[in-house]
């Protein structure tokens, strides 16, 4: 079997500016333009973004809606120091820590959500 990896995927954003804030504040996306829209980029995972003027072809038979994706992100520190940081930037938890299973096994997660209000996940594997 080959080694195959995940490039990108998609999400919907109903404003530029006011996600691109976001992401990069709060999440740490380095912006990179693609013609008049953006993609996000964590290392070596990217986000693409459909938004306004800017709808990709092919698209899926039911395309998700801004405020329709679900996103995880590892945190590099404590659950605690999440939530701090998240306080920090306004953010509400929408869901206090509790135990989940990502990537590297078992984790704590707290979720909040984006401006369009897209579930997003910090999972810290440090205890």
């Amino acid at each position: 079997m080959p080694n195959i990896k995940l490039d990108h995927c998609v999400i919907h954003v109903s404003d530029w500016e006011r996600s691109n804030t976001f992401y990069h504040a709060v999440l740490g996306a380095e912006l990179v333009p693609v013609g008049s829209g953006w993609s996000y980029r964590f290392g070596e995972t990217q986000l693409n973004l459909h938004g306004p003027g800017v709808q990709g072809t092919p698209v899926a038979q039911l395309p998700v809606q801004p405020g329709g994706s679900d996103l995880h992100f590892i945190y590099p520190g404590t659950i605690s120091e999440a939530q701090k940081h998240l306080k920090r930037h306004g953010v509400e938890v929408e869901l206090e820590p509790v135990q989940r299973c990502g990537k590297k096994g078992l984790g704590m997660s707290a979720y909040f959500q984006d401006p369009d209000g897209s579930l997003l996940e910090f999972i810290s594997y440090q205890t």
